[in-house]
């Protein structure tokens, strides 16, 4: 019989139409740790780290998420296949159904904010239905001190029901798993799906509405660190490019590592309190600050153990999104609070597949808004028949599913306050070089942060012919020299055995960026859409 009960405290959900509930209320990690293995809902790692299996679902479902169409969002929100419109009506029912669930069964509440400046706090209360999740709350959200605590107000509330199965005809959601933000009455309520991530993204989702509309500031999928001068980089890219790897740096301190905004007083910080850094075919010769931070209080995520609680980081047979969440301050070097100066400069990473992109070019303001927009990275499709194809993959703004308005919005913002700060703006390739993925390798991790460092230290200095290269198709500026760098290494067709298979690949990639900005040129202005690639393949 477990003890855990004496941790409880009083605490009523019956305003939230919840009724008999035992809760717990801001029990510690630990206690949820253990609660969650006496429950076999989980086991423990060798390192220490909680170990679940988020079950059917081990990633997020961008088809099941919705925004409640009202008053305040419906001349607001860029309506489409990423914001999808929920009736209020269906959200009540829904929400009654889901509360009506929950009622009468051990719950767990946790009291937490989001947004480390304080002039941008929000205070959020999390109610969850297993213990792991709501211990994926205190590890992402920021804590709140005790004194804190004693009075406060909730202004969002996440319902989170991974056990809860909704009905699609009678529900009015796609199948039975749902994420649905209302902001008329600030809830984020989450069902059908144990993944963890749908609770942050939930937030992060409304923030990217609430900061642009009501507080004129910039959210930002993307990660941030300061150097000793108190200097400020950003790393936007998308799942799989390197920005948790690249911003997590023993010689600079980290703000964060996926979630941030960009104030009108010229500050960068933090939305989290923690890091949800991917897992798979981890390494800790070369991301020792995140092997070092699976111990106990992290959590894994669908990764596979031996008999002795070992993790194969290269085992993907649950999923390939194998995760690891930890408070920010497993990383020893951070900043405290998670709060930077106007940046210096800019990241955008990109894994192209393709092998036809610089690994590290300088964009105009004009290419920096294209590219913002357009958000590329490439998946790699499986083998068929011995033929491996890598896919384009666009997501505006580097994070299109949790973007409320359109992206021109963001873009046009971020476009002025790059150049209001005066910051340089790089694109960089974290993908292949030599060759498309089957003919060419990675690029190495050391060359990356090699040329990130240059860039950092001040080393590729401003644009001149001398020191770089116009690229004939994406016309953006590749230095023709980086320490620490081969000089071939630097220009990618010098690194294929073949100019014409070249050229063919990186018109192909400039054809599909034109052709998915389609949709986005009417909302923009001739300077935006001339910093794409001005050449087309015929």
């Amino acid at each position: 019989m477990s003890n855990y009960a004496q941790f409880t405290k009083t605490f009523e959900l019956e305003t939230y139409g919840i009724k008999n509930a035992k809760v717990h209320y801001q029990l510690s990690p630990e206690e949820l740790h253990d609660i969650a293995i006496e429950n076999g809902q989980a086991v423990e790692a060798s390192s220490g780290a909680l170990a679940v299996n988020t079950g059917e679902f081990t990633g997020r479902s961008p088809k099941d998420r919705f925004i409640v169409k009202d008053d305040i969002t419906k001349d607001r929100i860029w309506w489409g296949d990423v914001n999808i419109p929920f009736d209020t009506d269906k959200f009540v029912k829904l929400y009654d159904k889901v509360v009506d669930y929950l009622s009468g069964k051990t719950l767990f509440v946790r009291d937490s904010y989001a947004c480390a400046d304080e002039n941008y706090k929000l205070n959020i209360r999390v109610i969850n239905e297993f213990p792991w999740s709501n211990q994926f709350a205190y590890n992402m959200f920021l804590r709140p001190t005790e004194a804190e605590l004693e009075n406060f107000t909730p202004e969002w509330t996440i319902v989170n029901a991974p056990s809860f199965m909704a009905v699609p005809d009678e529900d009015g959601t796609r199948q039975h798993n749902f994420a649905i933000l209302n902001f008329t009455k600030k809830i984020a309520l989450i069902g059908g799906t144990g993944y963890t991530g749908e609770i942050k993204k939930g937030i992060f989702s409304a923030l990217n509405f609430i900061l642009p509309v009501f507080k004129n500031t910039l959210p930002m999928h993307c990660s941030a660190n300061v150097g000793k001068d108190g200097d400020t980089a950003i790393f936007f890219g998308l799942s799989g490019t390197g920005k948790t790897t690249l911003s997590t740096d023993p010689n600079r301190s980290l703000i964060g590592d996926d979630e941030h905004g960009w104030t009108e007083e010229n500050s960068v910080f933090n939305f989290e309190g923690g890091c949800y850094a991917k897992v798979i075919n981890l390494d800790k010769d070369h991301e020792p600050e995140i092997f070092s931070a699976i111990k106990k209080g992290a959590i894994l995520e669908n990764v596979i153990l031996d008999e002795n609680g070992h993790v194969n980081f290269a085992d993907t047979s649950i999923t390939q999104n194998t995760r690891v969440s930890y408070p920010i301050d497993y990383i020893e070097n951070i900043r405290k609070p998670s709060i930077g100066k106007n940046p210096k400069n800019i990241f955008f990473l990109t894994a192209d597949a393709f092998g036809v992109l610089p690994p590290i070019s300088k964009l105009t303001p004009s290419q920096a808004a294209y590219h913002f927009i357009s958000g590329y990275t490439a998946k790699v499709a499986g083998t068929e028949a011995g033929v491996v194809e890598p896919t384009p993959s666009f997501s505006a703004c580097f994070g299109a599913p949790f973007m409320p308005l359109h992206p021109s919005k963001y873009a046009e913002m971020l476009s002025k306050k790059m150049i209001d700060a005066n910051v340089n703006v790089w694109l960089v390739n974290t993908g292949w070089t030599g060759g498309p993925y089957g003919v060419g390798t990675r690029m190495k991790l050391k060359y990356t942060r090699a040329m990130i460092n240059a860039v950092l230290n001040g080393d590729l200095g401003l644009y001149s012919y001398d020191k770089y290269h116009i690229h004939s198709v994406f016309g953006v500026a590749q230095p023709r020299e980086c320490p620490g760098v081969p000089t071939k290494v630097l220009s990618p067709r010098a690194t294929w055995n073949d100019d014409d298979a070249y050229y063919k690949t990186a018109f192909k990639l400039t054809n599909a960026f034109r052709e998915n900005f389609k949709k986005f040129e009417a909302h923009c202005s001739e300077e935006i859409r001339r910093g794409g690639p001005q050449r087309y393949a015929f």
